[in-house]
């Protein structure tokens, strides 16, 4: 008589738990953030880092990712956190002196009245954000300069990118981003975006794993009319109808062809099939 034996029983299927995706996503947004560092350049040997910590998602995620590779990174910099108190109603003074205390991470705050400048200069229902980042720009450049930042890096990412660029395109007429590493207008800033790659998406799932305490904004936050919460909408429509569509324009934005565009002063089309000259430049008598 043949005896049956039992099969094993299987192996029970890994769970993913809440601890292991956020470890993947932590890899994840660590190998973009190094990646956007190493192609433009963006932290160098000795680097004096100025990180500004506003208290939102992005900016977490940018302090936190950076710490992470700094214990890594073939070169060795410093780190301190910056945040402008800006005097809006409500900010809670604490939130961000007790989470960088805790974290260990050295840290300073400006403390600068704009939330009045704004409220008083700017007319009721119209948009606080040129003015209020104006402002804002202006004193985290003094204080980089007073406290030797060598680099200052922001917290927007690569739908911030994209929103600007369509910004851009609809109400200025020009084809412009914001790039990963730029410098100031006065020559003597160095502003860097590590988040250039990593997705907003991305980011919100990391900062509420990482549950970060989280300080809404209820100045320009609030405001219902602004153009680039315009812009988002259209995008997030774009992307739920078409998945990647968002990624796909963020690479366009490092993929130019002056040649297919317009712009004589990026590509020579003057000089383009020019026959040899026979006497004076004949091209104003084109123009009137």
């Amino acid at each position: 008589m043949s005896v049956v034996l039992p099969l094993p029983d299987p192996a029970p299927r890994a769970v993913r738990t809440d601890a292991a995706m956020q470890d993947k996503l932590g890899r994840q947004l660590r190998r973009q953030v190094g990646q956007a560092i190493a192609d433009f350049g963006m932290i160098e040997d000795g680097d004096r880092v100025m990180v500004c910590l506003s208290g939102g998602k992005d900016s977490y995620t940018l302090l936190d990712v950076l710490l992470q590779l700094q214990k890594k990174a073939p070169v060795r910099f410093e780190l301190v956190a910056v945040n402008l108190d800006q005097k809006q109603p409500d900010f809670p003074p604490h939130v961000l002196p007790d989470y960088l205390r805790g974290i260990g991470v050295p840290y300073q705050i400006i403390e600068q009245d704009t939330y009045s400048v704004v409220s008083r200069v700017i007319p009721e229902g119209r948009t606080m954000c040129s003015l209020c980042s104006r402002l804002r720009r202006g004193a985290l450049y003094r204080h980089a300069a007073e406290h030797g930042f060598s680099k200052i890096a922001l917290g927007h990412h690569r739908d911030d990118s994209v929103a600007t660029f369509f910004l851009n395109l609809f109400h200025h007429a020009k084809l412009s981003a914001m790039p990963p590493k730029l410098r100031s207008d006065d020559g003597q800033h160095v502003v860097i975006r590590p988040l250039a790659y990593v997705a907003e998406a991305d980011i919100a799932a990391y900062a509420q794993a990482r549950a970060f305490p989280i300080i809404p904004c209820n100045l320009c936050g609030s405001q219902d009319n602004l153009q680039r919460r315009q812009v988002q909408q259209m995008l997030q429509q774009w992307e739920q109808q078409h998945p990647g569509r968002i990624d796909q324009i963020a690479r366009a934005l490092g993929n130019i062809h002056p040649s297919q565009l317009a712009d004589p002063a990026l590509f020579d089309f003057l000089a383009l099939g020019r026959k040899p000259a026979r006497g004076d430049d004949t091209s104003s008598s084109f123009t009137t």
